[in-house]
């Protein structure tokens, strides 16, 4: 199994920027793709970002050209900056990885709050 665990969210003014990360423990040779995924309240969870092993990269086409996802395979560690902050950006974030054998293991989910 794998283990996901976020961390870097928080409050923010409009215009700003954060920047997300997420640690993955246990089976984590089996892990092909990492991303990171949001739900705003009362709304469906939606993709922001994939990363694959490789570094090929998918992103959200309205969050195109303000968050970057990056991952660092020696650390087993996926990144999402995020910047030029928008109140609609406000969501908990969640961190998602694909397993060989396992299937998608999902973070416990972090909040970020843009907000003046």
């Amino acid at each position: 199994q794998v283990q996901l665990a976020e961390s870097g969210g928080g409050l923010v003014q409009p215009g700003g920027s954060l920047r997300l990360s997420c640690a993955a423990s246990g089976n984590v040779f089996s892990i092909y793709t990492m991303g990171w995924h949001r739900q705003a309240p009362g709304k469906q969870r939606e993709l922001v970002a994939t990363i694959t092993r490789g570094g090929s990269t998918n992103y959200a086409d309205s969050l195109k050209g303000r968050f970057t996802i990056s991952r660092d395979n020696a650390k087993n560690t996926v990144y999402l900056q995020m910047n030029s902050l928008k109140p609609e950006d406000t969501a908990v974030y969640f961190c998602n990885a694909d397993s060989h054998g396992t299937g998608r293991s999902w973070g416990q989910g972090t909040q970020v709050t843009v907000s003046s």
